[in-house]
């Protein structure tokens, strides 16, 4: 079972609930607790995106680096992931990840409270094959932890990126050895696949 690891103060609350729409925990509805910057993907996004991710979620190693309220992890655990790590800097957020993945009787996944940054700062102690960003708006955090995750090898020779951003991002700053499978606008949001190639000088 889950546990926190590590503290962080969070705010309390609660709002709403995020539905997981295929796989195995197809329909199940989990609680989400209203914390500050938590922005669950939409069902209409996310049902987009695991289409795209279909030939990539069996048996993937999956990081969620901004887990929230868990909708993206819990979507690849359900379609069979192998397991799933998930990192939440609120201690709140932290707490209610644990208690959903014991709802659903999970056993493959688990949940750190922890800054992302300060985790992908480490040395990696392993590789992941999908790998979720869906950081806060607005708080430069997307570039940080791309470069983070390629410089500190955490990631699988072909890994598979997801990432969601503020549309008014024109231009990010990507590891130049990743590369653009699909991407697409939804409102202020844009969100996309890449695709890790190995760089030239391994």
């Amino acid at each position: 079972m889950a546990s926190v690891k590590n503290s962080s103060k969070g705010s309390k609350g609660q709002s709403g609930q995020v539905r997981i729409i295929g796989g195995q925990w197809r329909s199940r509805k989990l609680p989400v607790h209203d914390v500050e910057g938590l922005r669950p993907t939409t069902d209409r996004v996310k049902e987009t995106v695991f289409n795209w991710l279909a030939p990539y979620v069996v048996d993937a190693d999956c990081l969620d680096l901004f887990a929230g309220s868990g909708g993206l992890s819990f979507e690849a655990l359900s379609r069979y992931a192998q397991s799933a790590l998930l990192l939440e800097k609120d201690r709140t957020a932290a707490k209610q990840l644990c208690q959903n993945l014991a709802l659903l009787k999970c056993t493959n996944a688990d949940v750190v409270n922890s800054d992302s940054l300060t985790f992908l700062a480490k040395t990696a102690t392993k590789k992941f094959s999908l790998v979720f960003i869906d950081p806060p708006f607005r708080k430069n955090l997307l570039e940080q932890s791309c470069q983070l995750l390629e410089q500190n090898d955490w990631l699988t020779d072909d890994a598979i990126i997801y990432l969601e951003m503020e549309s008014e991002l024109a231009q990010v700053n990507l590891p130049p050895n990743w590369q653009c499978l699909r991407e697409k606008n939804a409102g202020q949001v844009t969100y996309s696949v890449w695709q890790r190639q190995i760089p030239e000088n391994s």
